[in-house]
């Protein structure tokens, strides 16, 4: 299986026509058009060089709190040897343009568009990009939620082709690519591949504790967010709150998206 993988435009839309209305940022749920994603929204980093990144999530208190997620761009030579700041952060990235050379433990590996990793919060790894063109992959962090008895997952290395998608109860048209067993309760985030073909939904309006980010890879969607359906297309990018009602209708062509979720853990009392 070939797929495709969006990636932000950047640059900056010509004078003259207002671009990416449908960026939104609600009580619920926050849409991102790829439009908007343009060179004057990026940031740098500390001790990271020839590298720049548009960071699409982090947490806000009464919105979204478990989660960032960034879109780097490593230009050749850039990288870095100490990309995070927390020790207590883990990590997902999702290569989406170019090679890069990921050294996890004094380990490397090369990773090109669909490679995958998880990285938790003792690994010592490091990014460089060695080719010639930019290498872009999403940086998804969350804290790790330790529990007593419960030790950390290792980090691994795979991709979106090696691992085969699991089709929904019923259909043949919605299946997820698990990168992780949902049954494995050390780990406490999943960063999936949500994928419908032509004709597929989410049939009702899931509604749950689950904090989400999806960026979409592949395709156009009409997609629900709380009470408003809004059309989505690769680049874009939506966030939502717990409990946020959200549904999915694909008329035509295949429909992908990166999601991330927080699970696995009891409700924290405390605020």
């Amino acid at each position: 299986m070939t797929y495709s993988y969006a990636t932000p435009i950047a640059g900056l839309p010509p004078q003259g026509e207002m671009v990416g209305r449908k960026a939104v940022f609600t009580d619920a749920y926050a849409v991102i058009p790829h439009e908007v994603m343009t060179d004057i929204v990026t940031s740098l980093f500390p001790n990271w060089e020839n590298t720049r990144g548009w960071i699409i999530a982090r947490p806000l208190s009464g919105f979204a709190e478990t989660f960032a997620q960034y879109i780097m761009e490593v230009a050749p030579n850039g990288g870095s040897d100490d990309p995070e700041p927390d020790p207590q952060a883990q990590a997902v990235l999702f290569v989406v343009a170019g090679e890069m050379q990921l050294t996890i433990d004094g380990v490397h590996h090369d990773l090109n568009a669909g490679g995958y990793a998880y990285l938790p919060p003792s690994a010592k790894w490091s990014v460089l990009n060695k080719m010639g063109e930019p290498a872009t992959f999403h940086w998804i962090r969350k804290r790790y939620a330790r529990v007593a008895g419960i030790s950390e997952p290792e980090a691994f290395v795979t991709s979106d082709t090696e691992v085969a998608p699991t089709v929904m109860p019923d259909t043949d048209k919605w299946s997820t690519t698990r990168f992780v067993d949902p049954c494995d309760l050390r780990h406490d985030m999943h960063v999936n591949i949500v994928t419908f073909e032509a004709g597929g939904m989410i049939p009702f309006p899931e509604t749950h504790v689950m904090e989400h980010g999806l960026y979409v890879l592949e395709g156009k969607a009409d997609y629900l967010l709380n009470t408003d359906w809004v059309a989505v297309e690769g680049g874009d990018f939506m966030w939502l709150r717990a409990f946020c009602p959200q549904a999915c209708w694909v008329e035509e062509g295949r429909f992908r998206y990166l999601l991330y979720k927080d699970v696995n853990r009891h409700v924290e009392l405390a605020l």
